[in-house]
């Protein structure tokens, strides 16, 4: 049973890893990459889809990325689609193929990206401490129901904790990682 729960909270703590590596690739660096319009959704016949299936995303430099729509009208509504979105980008169309370059980034843009990259490494904390949190409460449950012994229940809590450390120390190196790739020129 505790063995359950702690590799439930395990599994748990390596998602929400995951999901903020995921938040952070969207969080452009002023490299290009096709993460960067994975959020736009386009109107396709109809129903909104992401970019991703209604047109082949792809770097066509390090500071271009190059959209291929699998139909040619569908070139109009994405380039809609990317001027609507908050990214501030003006894709060009250049025949059947959309160029999407990305301006360099200046300096106060960088910081307000940190300010950004902050927020979600703190989102991560949270999130990794309300599982810490969970796993607790079920090993108190366990303890009231005499499931398992105190003594089981303070070192599951003691290992738990451990993997809440490691997780948030995890993070904290994550974010080390994407302020220096943002500061980078």
């Amino acid at each position: 049973m505790i063995d359950d729960i702690q590799k439930r909270t395990s599994e748990r703590m390596k998602k929400s890893i995951e999901a903020l590596k995921h938040e952070f690739s969207k969080i452009r660096t002023g490299r290009a990459h096709p993460s960067l319009l994975e959020h736009v959704s386009v109107n396709y016949y109809g129903n909104e889809v992401p970019l991703s299936q209604a047109a082949n995303v792809a770097v066509e430099d390090a500071r271009t990325l190059s959209i291929t729509p699998w139909e040619r009208a569908m070139i109009p509504v994405i380039e809609k689609a990317i001027l609507a979105s908050d990214l501030g980008l003006n894709p060009a169309t250049n025949g059947p193929v959309i160029r999407v370059p990305l301006p360099p980034l200046t300096e106060q843009r960088r910081k307000d990206l940190i300010k950004v990259v902050r927020a979600e490494a703190e989102n991560g904390r949270v999130a990794i401490r309300n599982i810490r949190r969970d796993a607790n409460n079920e090993l108190k449950a366990a303890l009231k129901d005499k499931q398992i012994s105190e003594d089981e229940e303070k070192r599951s809590g003691d290992q738990i904790q451990k993997l809440t450390d490691q997780y948030i120390k995890e993070i904290e190196g994550l974010l080390t990682e994407k302020e220096a790739d943002l500061m980078a020129i």
